[in-house]
């Protein structure tokens, strides 16, 4: 549990196989994984992260100055997931190449329950800096390149021109988000309907099987 106690963050706790099997359910079926699979191929799944959000989220995560967590509260902690931080200085590299974000709602909440968020159009900005910060580089050599300013200047872009959308969904209602989007959790609306279980979501993050170019080209 992170930020006192309000977001399980469930990293690979969905036992699923790679079609999405869990247990005695099927594969995994509907229009959204069907619009992935169309645009991306028919790409195995990891174990699902099951992220999991309760009333007064945000609150600060352990070890979160007061300007990581003003961005938490004030920017839905807004990101492009598959750049990581590493070493002393946090600097963010590419290690996780995705291909799309797939989110399958699995509890009944009201719309302040911890959307997700999404600037719209974003993945277009984040596109273009990316590019210009990875030109001439091999795509089997991107994971050494530092991406932190590009990224910090294209992230505020980001903030001052698109509109910043809330995805509210129930179960049987799926999305499927741009692998370059920035998106982020809101925050906990007080009185927002959810059950003790929390706002419940799972989230697939298939990853390309090659290191081609396919994260700056793809759809």
């Amino acid at each position: 549990m992170y930020c006192e106690g309000t977001w399980f963050v469930g990293v690979d706790t969905l036992p699923n196989a790679p079609d999405g099997t869990v247990g005695e359910a099927g594969p995994l079926t509907g229009q959204a994984w069907e619009a992935v699979s169309e645009l991306y191929g028919r790409l195995p799944l990891h174990r699902g992260q099951v992220s999991v959000m309760y009333p007064g989220y945000p609150r600060p995560k352990d070890g979160e100055g007061e300007a990581a967590f003003g961005y938490r509260l004030r920017r839905d902690a807004a990101h492009v997931d598959g750049l990581l931080l590493e070493g002393p200085d946090r600097r963010r590299f590419l290690k996780e190449r995705h291909a799309y974000i797939l989110g399958l709602p699995l509890t009944e909440c009201g719309p302040g329950a911890s959307p997700l968020s999404v600037w719209e159009g974003s993945h277009k900005i984040m596109r273009t800096a990316f590019a210009e910060a990875l030109q001439g580089v091999p795509p089997e050599a991107w994971d050494r390149v530092d991406l932190t300013d590009i990224y910090k200047a294209a992230r505020r872009e980001v903030f001052d021109t698109c509109e910043r959308v809330l995805l509210p969904a129930k179960p049987g209602e799926a999305y499927a988000v741009h692998r370059l989007a920035v998106h982020g959790v809101a925050p906990w609306e007080d009185g927002a309907e959810a059950p003790d279980e929390g706002r419940m979501i799972v989230y697939f993050r298939p990853e390309w099987p090659t290191l081609g170019d396919q994260w700056l080209t793809a759809p």
